[in-house]
């Protein structure tokens, strides 16, 4: 299982993983979901629910991935498979993002 911690604002939202089963996972975190004043982290993911569960990569995440030329770069220097989105989203998306998400690889 790989899971990545998902900060708005560098304030702990919730994590995303992929399970060992190949299902996707997106978790509000407790503190974050209670919190009124914080917003959804994407209009598709709203805080009516904690937990989201998909087949693929949820689009919102996906759309935080570079294409094209910056694609093949990530690739060939974090020695990542072009296939693999899910280790390209945790190894290049905790820093230099469009908007407030970022996305931090949680290690053990």
């Amino acid at each position: 299982m790989q899971r990545g911690i998902v900060f708005v604002n560098n304030v702990k939202a919730g994590t995303i993983e992929l399970s060992d089963d190949g299902t996707y996972v997106f978790q509000y975190d407790d503190a974050y979901f209670i919190n009124q004043s914080m917003p959804s982290i994407s209009l598709t993911l709203p805080k009516t629910q904690m937990k989201y569960e998909s087949g693929v990569l949820f689009p919102f995440f996906y759309g935080l991935l570079a294409e094209g030329v910056n694609k093949d770069i990530q690739c060939r220097l974090l020695k990542i498979d072009e296939e693999d989105d899910f280790t390209r989203l945790l190894k290049t998306a905790g820093s230099d993002t469009i908007g407030a998400i970022t996305i931090r690889e949680e290690t053990k």
